[in-house]
């Protein structure tokens, strides 16, 4: 890992380096992979396969006489080097082969490994019909990122190894085989047929795939090559709906980045269990079929056309310029979210797209504050899979982001051309990306990367602004709060950045922003800036392109000015957290307004969020107006606002709401939740009323069945908000049971843990024998749900399932947030009992001060002249 001159204190945060972290490194190489073949046939009623894996090595030195693969618990039968039987010995994770003839450097070898396998944990999955899902359809698919391919064939699994592919797989009628690159041959076998796929580009082994099942075939085409979507048949109108802009986004990334799309075919294949969101396998991408969307889904959801986007833009960085290692896979994976930003821009916006890049800044602000912090390129960890986090995603989008806007377009773009084409079909490393935009615009930019990218954290902004009358003079402190002085008086921690900072005139309506660009490099500094009138408002980071918090402490008057006039989403979304935070009536009048008028319905969005945080009843008459909103995210936001606010008259607006529903399934499933909140901490309703609000959830779950169980999951979210309610335990209970759809189970069994903490003794009891035999289940999502349900738990019974979880399962993944949970469980049950009553205590307090103050301002407004 490059050393950073700037030093870094992680004391006050969790360390990502869990114990048994080390450093990792590609293997040696004995020589370069050229080629692999797989010849497989499928034995689906047993879940079981037997294939040969043949490997053809160039050696790069004589004289090898012992080859290491990766292969777990895979059952090798024999190991021939040109039909000679060569001596192996494989533990169960690698195959040792002695070669009967040393190497001759150049001179290539063919290793054809026979070898079988009895229901594979992990690499290949073996999807049929149970007694429980007796709908579910056959499939077969793979999934080998990060090194999970060794567990379906054997392979040297690392990303530094680039080589071309063939699979040729026997299937039963009618089901078809999709792979990678071009299908060059079928053929009949009485009844099986012979699918044979070529890759003729190199590639990693962690990119090759395999799709089998009874699919539906929809096809479109870019410049001549066939652009296709396979579904489970029935599915066809979804998988245009979802995947129909597939071409238009071929063509927005061919010119994008500078080099048309790379590979003779591009294939989507929408599967069932699939353990991701999607895998970008070379030109043939797998994708969840939770992700096919419905007519009244698209009114309001985006994350499908996101998600095609991103693993489409993968085709470039990480297929086409592959990582040599997977300490820099932010390479690949944060530009692959920065696409989704990309294609945004181009659908619908600049300022969709600003929004889109602060909730991706946002999730990576969560995990830095309440999980860990690291740098993004480190090679220290456990399992490579460690790495796959909001780190790597969402804050490698950010640094893109960053160089974009240190550069400015044109040459940004330029730079993104020279890496591609400079390392098309080659494997890289994060120096290689400072090396491209050095050759394309003559910066050198490693004082971002030493500060962004080899060293973890960010920069946390307070901004303080005044205005001197006679020296026309505006006046703005700026404090780095992150940065605390060591015992040698230094600030380890500083960020060294110029920023731009602009002032705001309302009556200069076609330039209203004049900028200056300052150096922040110490703790506290105050600038000065000569200006001819007093600005409007100001606002720091002109269009906010670093990576960054800020905290606003400007007067009202200026707040409000920057929420009504500022050009920058993010910026007017700032105002009005910071005018939320002074409170009072005005406040209100001024969010009031910007809710019902601003043109991006992000901003809109995050006004009716931050209504809901000023402890006043005048907040909720106003919050209520967002329910009329065009635009469902809009609605959604003001029903989640609403259930903040616990009062007679936000349970009876809820109610309605959740009764009539809406035309989004989101906002009626955030209805019933926030119905179910509102019932359960409002301590004017009891009785009747929660009664009430169990009988409407109860007909929700038995009538409301519709896309990926939204609104039934806002059901059962409602109930598990009701914690005293032995009713709506049984409820959640009944959900959890195999049988009873994916996703409302799964939403079930991650209620336990919200509705365990008010349960008796004996209902307690009975959530952690459910989640102890659910714990005992392999599928990775249902793992998942069990330490989501276990982690909000306050009891020692929690951790000793959760240290069981994490000794046994066999993902990587789910034993880190297994562990993670522990710790937090351990902090829950140490907390003093009277720390708690103090807080219940200090809550009623806040609710009797909220409606003095609510009379006290009306009393004051009415006063006024």
């Amino acid at each position: 890992m490059p050393q950073s001159y700037f030093g870094f204190d992680e004391t006050s945060h969790n360390s990502f380096e869990l114990p048994g972290a080390r450093p990792h490194y590609n293997p040696d190489r004995p020589g370069q992979v050229e080629h692999i073949r797989l010849d497989l046939a499928l034995d689906i009623p047993n879940h079981s396969y037997q294939g040969t894996c043949t490997i053809r090595l160039n050696p790069i030195r004589s004289g090898i006489d012992r080859l290491t693969l990766d292969a777990v618990n895979l059952t090798i039968a024999a190991v021939k080097v040109q039909d000679i039987t060569q001596k192996f010995d494989c533990d169960g994770e690698i195959l040792h082969i002695t070669l009967q003839e040393p190497t001759q450097a150049g001179q290539p070898i063919e290793l054809a490994i026979e070898y079988h396998v009895e229901q594979p944990q992990r690499g290949l999955y073996f999807i049929t019909p149970n007694s429980h899902y007796s709908q579910k359809p056959t499939q077969v698919w793979t999934q080998g990122e990060d090194e999970d391919s060794r567990f379906w064939f054997p392979c040297f699994d690392y990303p530094g190894q680039l080589a071309t592919s063939e699979i040729r797989v026997r299937v039963p009628n009618p089901l078809i085989a999709i792979s990678n690159g071009e299908l060059i041959q079928t053929e009949a076998d009485g009844d099986y047929k012979i699918y044979h796929w070529y890759q003729r580009e190199v590639h990693p082994t962690y990119l090759m795939t395999l799709a089998v099942g009874d699919f539906a075939e929809l096809r479109d085409e870019w410049h001549g090559k066939p652009v296709t979507y396979y579904v489970e048949k029935g599915r066809e109108a979804e998988a245009r709906l979802s995947m129909g802009k597939t071409p238009r986004m071929i063509e927005f990334f061919s010119q994008k980045f500078g080099y048309p799309y790379p590979f003779p075919k591009y294939a989507q294949v929408c599967v069932d269990d699939f353990i991701f969101g999607g895998m970008e396998n070379t030109s043939t991408t797998l994708l969840t079929d939770r992700c096919l969307i419905d007519q009244r889904a698209a009114i309001d959801n985006r994350s499908t056309e996101s998600l095609v986007a991103h693993e489409l833009a993968h085709q470039w960085f990480g297929d086409l310029v592959v990582i040599k290692h997977w300490s820099h896979a932010w390479i690949k994976e944060g530009m692959a979210t920065y696409s989704e930003v990309l294609w945004t821009e181009s659908e619908y916006g600049a300022e969709d797209a600003a929004y889109y890049r602060l909730n991706e800044t946002r999730n990576y602000l969560d995990e830095d504050a309440s999980r860990y912090r690291r740098p993004i390129v480190t090679h220290v960890y456990r399992e490579a899979i460690e790495l796959y986090d909001r780190h790597l995603y969402e804050k490698g989008a950010c640094v893109y982001h960053m160089i974009r806007a240190e550069l400015g377009d044109e040459l940004f773009w330029k730079a993104i051309t020279t890496f591609v084409n400079d390392n098309a079909h080659r494997t890289v490393e994060t120096v290689d990306l400072l090396r491209a935009i050095e050759k394309a615009s003559g910066r050198n930019l490693l004082f971002l990367f030493d500060q962004f990218v080899f060293r973890g954290g960010h920069p946390d902004y307070t901004v303080a602004y005044s205005w001197d009358g006679d020296s026309n003079l505006a006046k703005v402190t700026v404090t780095q709060t992150q940065a605390k002085a060591d015992s040698s008086g230094s600030n380890r921690d500083l960020f060294d950045l110029k920023v731009a900072i602009g002032f705001g005139y309302i009556a200069n309506h076609s330039n209203p922003l004049k900028s200056f660009t300052v150096r922040i490099h110490d703790r506290d500094q105050s600038f000065y800036f000569p200006l001819e009138q007093k600005p409007d408002w100001l606002s720091f980071d002109v269009g906010n392109p670093i990576l960054k918090t800020v905290t606003l402490e400007y007067p009202v008057a200026e707040l409000k000015a920057q929420l009504q006039h500022d050009p920058d989403p993010i910026a007017r979304i700032y105002a009005s957290e910071a005018l939320a935070k002074k409170g009072g009536l005005e406040p209100i009048k001024v969010l009031s307004e910007a809710l019902k008028s601003d043109r991006c319905w992000g901003v809109r969005v995050e006004v009716a969020k931050n209504l809901a945080t000023i402890k006043l009843d005048q907040a909720f008459t106003e919050l209520v107006a967002g329910l009329a909103d065009p635009d469902a995210r809009v609605r959604r936001a003001t029903v989640e606002a609403l259930a903040d606010i616990k009062t007679d008259d936000s349970y009876e607006t809820l109610a309605q709401l959740a009764t009539q529903g809406d035309a989004s399934y989101y906002v009626e499933a955030a209805a019933l939740k926030a119905l179910g909140s509102v019932a359960a901490s409002t301590s004017s309703l009891n009785g009747t009323s929660t009664e009430t609000a169990l009988t409407l959830l109860e007909s929700v779950l038995q009538e409301r069945q519709g896309w990926n169980e939204v609104v039934r999951s806002g059901a059962i979210g409602a109930l598990s908000q009701m914690k005293t309610s032995e009713a709506a335990l049984n409820l959640i209970l009944h959900y959890t049971v195999p049988g009873v759809p994916q996703p409302l189970r799964l939403a079930a069994i991650r209620a336990l843990g919200t509705i365990s903490t008010g349960q008796t003794n004996v209902n307690l009891e009975r959530i952690l024998e459910r989640l102890e035999e659910l714990s005992r289940e392999s599928f990775f999502l249902t793992q998942v749900s069990v330490v989501a349900a276990l982690g909000q738990m306050e009891t020692v019974r929690a951790i000793a399932i959760l240290q069981s979880l994490a000794d046994h399962t066999p993902d990587g993944r789910v034993r880190r947030i297994a562990e993670e949970a522990i710790p937090k469980v351990q902090k829950k049950l140490g907390a003093d009992k009277a720390v708690k009553q103090l807080r219940e205590e200090l809550d009623q307090l806040k609710k009797d001060n909220q409606e003095l103050r609510s009379r006290l301002e009306s009393l004051e407004a009415r006063t006024k002249p």
